[in-house]
């Protein structure tokens, strides 16, 4: 399991939301979940897992959580309540990796199914110990990493073949008849571990054929109890727990993971995968300290631990520590090690090195990123995406269809311009200050209307004539991944290159108060200068950069809306951003 994955966010101007640890957050409860989610259908593209593993409204019977408080009695916060980072961000398995899962790979029950361990082999004859080579020792590494867990004990070898019958059910696809045979085999011998986990994993099979959260919770608690038996073997409380753990995380008992996690690390300190999930589990709520003290602890031991080394980089990132997060970063990367594969440590690499002025080699791990197949090309580096959208940097009024919303903005643009004048007359306080830093130097704040295709509390009531025109035009004022705000940038700004979250949107920019210079926008390789009443289109999940050089402040309205390829059905069912 990895990292990392939408909110309220109050994204600034031409970027998108920055790096804030609430984000972060986001992102990996996102990504995580994914790995867990059930998935029927297989378009190649990780839009479909984020959508079922984000806890929202989906037209087919989802798998959701019936009950958000966590086991610890502390209510769990639904992702609808988050905010995706916006550089594009986090981690997926960690999805083991999450690996970003391809929508359509069935990933749902990671099982563990462990192998039983053959019955006991008479002890060979003792004999003298060879002299050790290179290549002895390599084989009995190798040796060591193949052992099977041993999850009978001494009672549970002589009902071994009860066992095996049932667990034979089970992987025949017989899920039913399996956990009637479990359940009669912990009612005949409830001191059994093994078969109590076995009862465990028939529930969370049947769980997943139901889409039953009801039978899920029931495999929580049998995974607990098969590992609290008297003389339960080691592997099987690991295997018991870890499983637990998971599926906790995935009905959003965050907490309750967390704790067991703790227990797990507790009984297995030498285990530095379980305390690399233990710092996933961390970040899952939000404790940056917490899961920095967890990477921390693991690097002093391990200092090539390559998934603890991309984790830490990561939190380094978010904390603004751009220079110092770079060579775990790229560490982590390089390292290949399961887990590290992800498209959000491309992405952070990248920007780290683009911030501290390594352009070349900023490019080149996102080359990289494109290669491995995390990014659609070195440019377009969108994280959240549909696959098979029209990908282009700028958009004409015509190729958008919708050239009835630019004509009406245009048409009104100093009426629109004037209530936004009166708003930052009457109190400069209501234009909030970026807060995402995506800004190398100077300041611009930004005034919310629509977030997430919902109107920004009582924002419209200060430009009520500017609301009226947007609201007859819902492919922007029900954009659920972006925003309707204005934006006002002073002068001496400078935004670094970035990208957005997602190309399911495109991004309007209409000119209110436009210096006669200095001011411009460069996105991929040609950059334009805005124009007074004029719209500019293009498509944020390419990397784009912001000047604004001149000697006055310049104010546009931003509107997003949906990309025009999408379908009804995906505007609708689309996670929010």
């Amino acid at each position: 399991m990895t990292l990392g994955r939408e909110s309220e966010h109050h994204c600034p101007d031409e970027t998108t939301p920055g790096l804030t640890f609430t984000q972060l957050r986001s992102d990996w409860l996102k990504f995580n979940t994914v790995c867990f989610v059930f998935d029927s259908e297989s378009q190649n593209d990780v839009e479909s897992d984020i959508q079922e593993a984000v806890f929202l409204p989906s037209p087919a019977d989802s798998f959701i959580p019936d009950d958000t408080r966590g086991e610890s009695g502390f209510s769990h916060v639904s992702e609808e309540k988050l905010v995706i980072d916006s550089t594009g961000v986090l981690v997926e398995e960690p999805l083991p990796q999450e690996t970003v899962v391809e929508s359509g790979q069935f990933l749902s029950s990671s099982r563990i199914t462990l192998e039983e361990e053959a019955a006991e082999k008479k002890e060979p004859k003792t004999e003298p110990e060879p002299e050790k080579t290179e290549q002895t020792e390599e084989k009995t590494e190798s040796d060591v990493k193949k052992k099977k867990p041993k999850l009978f004990n001494k009672f549970d070898k002589n009902i071994k073949s009860e066992i095996d019958a049932a667990e034979k059910l089970r992987k025949k696809g017989k899920l039913e008849e399996a956990l009637q045979a479990f359940e009669a085999l912990v009612q005949k011998y409830p001191q059994s571990p093994r078969a109590r986990y076995g009862k465990a994993q028939a529930e969370d099979d049947v769980a997943e054929k139901r889409r039953s959260n009801e039978m899920l919770q029931k495999a929580i608690n049998t995974y607990r109890e098969a590992s609290e038996l008297p003389a339960v073997t080691l592997d099987l409380i690991k295997a018991a727990l870890k499983r637990r753990a998971e599926r906790q995380q995935f009905l959003g008992r965050t907490r309750g993971s967390l704790m067991t996690l703790e227990r797990l690390v507790q009984l297995f300190p030498e285990d530095y995968s379980l305390k690399n999930e233990l710092g996933v589990s961390h970040l899952l709520l939000g404790d940056n300290k917490g899961a920095k003290a967890v990477y921390e602890q693991v690097l002093s031991v391990a200092p090539d631990n390559g998934f603890a080394k991309v984790h830490y980089g990561f939190i380094l990132k978010s904390e603004n520590q751009i220079a110092e997060s770079i060579p775990y970063l790229r560490g982590g990367l390089e390292s290949g090690e399961p887990g590290t594969d992800d498209g959000r440590f491309y992405f952070h690499l990248g920007d780290a090195l683009l911030r501290v002025g390594q352009r070349e080699e900023a490019h080149s791990w996102y080359e990289r990123g494109h290669q491995r197949g995390h990014f659609s090309s070195v440019w377009q580096r969108s994280l959240y995406n549909v696959n098979g959208l029209k990908a282009q940097p700028w958009w004409s009024p015509r190729e958008t269809g919708y050239s009835d919303l630019v004509k009406t903005l245009e048409r009104n643009w100093k009426l629109i311009r004037d209530e936004a004048l009166a708003v930052m007359d009457l109190k400069s306080g209501l234009f909030l200050p970026e807060e995402e830093n995506l800004r190398e130097t100077g300041e611009w704040g930004q005034y919310t209307l629509w977030q997430q295709g919902k109107k920004a509390g009582g924002a419209c009531q200060n430009v009520p004539k500017t609301c009226a025109l947007m609201e007859r035009f819902p492919e922007a004022t029900g954009c659920k991944r972006g925003q309707i705000k204005f934006s006002v940038m002073h002068p001496g700004t400078h935004v670094w290159p970035h990208t957005g979250p997602t190309n399911c949107r495109l991004r309007m920019h209409l000119g209110l108060i436009v210096p006669r210079s200095g001011c411009r926008i460069r996105c991929t390789d040609s950059t334009r200068e805005w124009e007074e009443g004029k719209v500019l289109i293009f498509d944020d999940s390419f990397e784009h950069e912001v000047w604004q050089e001149a000697d006055s402040l310049r104010l546009i309205l931003i509107v997003d809306v949906w990309h025009p390829e999408l379908t009804t059905y995906q505007r609708q069912t689309l996670s929010p951003i």
